[in-house]
This record gives C-alpha cells, sequence and structure tokens, in this order.
C-alpha cells in the first residue's frame, strides 16, 4: 500500500510493499509464508514526509479490521525514515509501535493513526516533531516540524513569507550551532560565509560537523541560518552572518554658565573683570551598535552621563559709586599724589602736576577735547592709548594717572619739566 504521505518531489524514493500471498481459507485473511517471524531491518531507504506536527493525518484502514486482529502479518515499519520489515500479530498501528519500542507524542505524527487497524502489507510511518526557529521575513518565531532535514522543511514553509529561513541556536555552554534537522539527507549543500559559496558533498553530516569541515570558525556573536532556493543546485545553503557589536561612545559639550558677582569695592563705571574663566562639560553617550556583514542593524542605548561638570564663568562687576564733581577730582588728586611720590618725585612736581592737568582736564576722567579728540585726566591723544595701561582706560582714573606719568617720565622726565613746555607751548 503506498504511503499518501510522501511527497511528489521525492516519488523516486518509494517501493514497492510486499506482494501478499493468498488468503487463508479459514480466516479470509492473507498471510505471507515468507515473512520472518521478527523484525527485519531493509536497506537504507528514506522517504518524506514534509507535515508540520499537529498536521491532520490521514488514516489507512483496511476493511475486516476486526479479522486481522489476530492474524500474522508483514508490514513495513518507516522511523524518520529509517524503514524495517517487521512480522507482527499486533491488531493496530498502537500495538505494532508498542512491539517495537516506538514512543510517539503529540508533537509526532503517524500514519496510519495509532487507534486504526492494522492489515497485511501496510506500510506504517512515524515522524518525530522537532522545534526549530524559523525566521520569516525577518521575524523570528518557535514551530514544531516533522521534516526528515532542513531541505524537507524549508519547502514545506516556503509559502510563509518571501525570505524563509531556519535560524541554527547558538544557545549552548559552547556556542556551537544546534539546527535541530539534518541539513539535506541526500546530497550536498551550499557553504556562504564572508562573500564566497563553496559547494559540500554531504548535507546529512549535520551542522556543526559540516562548519568544522569547512574550516569555518564562528565569532561570538556570528549567526547561522539555513536557506533553500528551488532554482538553485543544491537548494540549501547554510548561510554564515559575521556579526560585530561594538560600543560607541559620542562625547557633546555642555555649555558653561556665566555668573556675575558684584564688588562693592569697584567703581560701577569700570569694566567688568573675570575672576575665573568657564570651561565647557561634557555628556558622553554610549550606544550599542551591531552589524551583520557589515551593514547596521541595530542601535541600542546603554548609557547616557555627564561626565564632565561645567565650570562656571565668574565675572565682577564693581558697585560702588564714582564721586563726580570737585569729590571726584579731590579723590583723582589724591591717588595722583600717592603715585608721584611712589615714583620718589617730591611735593614740588606734585604741584606742577596739578597745575598741569587742571589746565588740561580740571582732574575730570571723562574730559573730552571736542577739537582734538583728546581724552581722560591727562588728554591722552588719542584716548586708546592708555589702554597700555588698563582695559578700564576710559573710566578708571587711576589707570589714566599711571599712564599720564608714564607718558611725562618718559617725554620730558619730571612733571615740572612737563609743565614747563606747556607754558611754552600751550601743550605737552
Amino acid at each position: 500500500m503506498k504511503n499518501p504521505f510522501r511527497s511528489t518531489k521525492h516519488e523516486a524514493l518509494e517501493r514497492t510493499a510486499p506482494t501478499p500471498s493468498a488468503p487463508d481459507p479459514s480466516t479470509g485473511v492473507e498471510a505471507d509464508a515468507s515473512a520472518p517471524s521478527s523484525s527485519t531491518a531493509t536497506a537504507a531507504r528514506r522517504r518524506r514526509w514534509p507535515l508540520v506536527a499537529g498536521a491532520t493525518a490521514v488514516a489507512l484502514v483496511a476493511t475486516g479490521a476486526v479479522a486481522y486482529g489476530s492474524a500474522k502479518k508483514t508490514v513495513e515499519l518507516d522511523v524518520d525514515g529509517e524503514i524495517t520489515t517487521v512480522s507482527t500479530f499486533a491488531g493496530s498501528v498502537e500495538g505494532l509501535l508498542a512491539e517495537e519500542g516506538v514512543r510517539v507524542t503529540d508533537k509526532d505524527l503517524v500514519a496510519p493513526a495509532v487507534d486504526a487497524a492494522l492489515s497485511n502489507g501496510a506500510d506504517v510511518v512515524v515522524r518525530y516533531g522537532r522545534e526549530v526557529t524559523v525566521q520569516t521575513d525577518g521575524q523570528q518565531s518557535d514551530v514544531w516540524l516533522t521534516a526528515l532535514d532542513a531541505d524537507e522543511a524549508l519547502d514545506t514553509l516556503a509559502d510563509r513569507g518571501t525570505d524563509v529561513r531556519l535560524v541554527a541556536s547558538r544557545s549552548g555552554a559552547d556556542g556551537r550551532p544546534e539546527l535541530g534537522v539534518t541539513l539535506d539527507a541526500d546530497g550536498p549543500v551550499n557553504v556562504v560565509v564572508d562573500g564566497q559559496t563553496v559547494v559540500a558533498p554531504d548535507g546529512s553530516i549535520g551542522i556543526d560537523a559540516l562548519l568544522d569541515q569547512q574550516g569555518i570558525v564562528l565569532g561570538e556573536h556570528d549567526r547561522v541560518s539555513v536557506a533553500r532556493d528551488e532554482t538553485a543546485d543544491p537548494a540549501v545553503s547554510v548561510v554564515v552572518h559575521r556579526v560585530v557589536v561594538t560600543d560607541v561612545p559620542t562625547v557633546t559639550p555642555i555649555p558653561f554658565e556665566t555668573t556675575v558677582q558684584e564688588d562693592p569695592n569697584v567703581y560701577a563705571d569700570e569694566a567688568p573683570t573675570v575672576a575665573q574663566e568657564g570651561v565647557e562639560g561634557t555628556r558622553t553617550t554610549v550606544e550599542r551598535v551591531t552589524t551583520v556583514d557589515g551593514v547596521e542593524e541595530s542601535r541600542e542605548l546603554v548609557s547616557d552621563a555627564v561626565t564632565a561638570e561645567p565650570v562656571a564663568r565668574v565675572v565682577v562687576q564693581g558697585t560702588k559709586a564714582r564721586p563726580s564733581g570737585p569729590e571726584a577730582a579731590g579723590s583723582a588728586k589724591e591717588t595722583a599724589r600717592q603715585l608721584v611720590a611712589a615714583r620718589g618725585w617730591g611735593s614740588e612736581q606734585f604741584q606742577c602736576l596739578d597745575r598741569l592737568w587742571t589746565k588740561e582736564s580740571n582732574w575730570n576722567y571723562q574730559a573730552t577735547n571736542s577739537s582734538s579728540g583728546a581724552y581722560g585726566i591727562p588728554q591722552s591723544l588719542p584716548g586708546s592709548k592708555m589702554a597700555s595701561a588698563g582695559a578700564d582706560w576710559r573710566t578708571n582714573p587711576a589707570t589714566q594717572i599711571t599712564w599720564g606719568l608714564d607718558y611725562i617720565a618718559a617725554s620730558y622726565g619730571t612733571p615740572c619739566a612737563a609743565w614747563g613746555h606747556s607754558q611754552a607751548r600751550n601743550w605737552y
């Protein structure tokens, strides 16, 4: 009797069941006088049965099942492609499997069904279910299959999507790839790795042994999948995907703030001074980037933290009100008196200086000559020359006085000499 679950793709692997002898006149049951009294292994022959576990099996129930119950029968038992000829008195498929020690679960397929009557010459086929990981268009799921090998499994699953493949597990302690089924029980397979394809002659040795045979060493994160292309020869390909996982840091600056500190001892009209320079901080993010065969697949945020706090820029701003009118002039004169004495000049030199700058600006640090543009107490022309004594030359009388005394010393030697030149020529 022909097994209806065999794939037409592998019809050439079918064989003819033994021809039964004439019925026994006393029982009406066919007997095989030549049948052995126990199981006899046949030559190694495999038959395909590309069904998913849990599918409905078609029972092959012969007529006159009750009559066959006690008769000796010769049947062929196919367990995962290993075929044996068995002589038995079992009246059902279940009885035969019990005699032969074949245990099945609800994940396996049996035809005829286990509760079917057993007839002489019947084919009994058992396919064990195996859990495999199937990737369909990038999405993975675990399914139970009763296929003999990956070729048959992928043929069965082909209508699930445009890219259907089996994924080898590397979850074991040694990280070796495990597929759960043979690659191809009948022939060669392709091995695709690092942009090259080679043909391995024997796909039945298993995926782990096949990689060893080809000298392929897997990295820690490398993946292995099995794909099928019925237009290719061989149709089955073992594909090694090189996977690189790298933690990539990215550093971004954190701008610093500027804070202002008020100083009551500094005049409010003086330019602010920097007490502390600002320093940018840094924020570091780390992303785990996964590339598959050189193409980025995913990017996962691992950490995001401030790795250096910013340092604020501190600016000092004076709040002291500067004296005006006679009070301002008196304050400037007192500053000049101290600076003149510090240079070793006597009081007569200060008197000459007092006359000179009273004439020039009346000791007003904001005095501006509308004609020439000379500025400040010493009437510097231009006023920006006084920057050599300090950046606050526009507003600080002390800075202007310091510059004016330097100018007098370099040009005339003493304030009195400068005053004499001013009397003679009306400028100094």
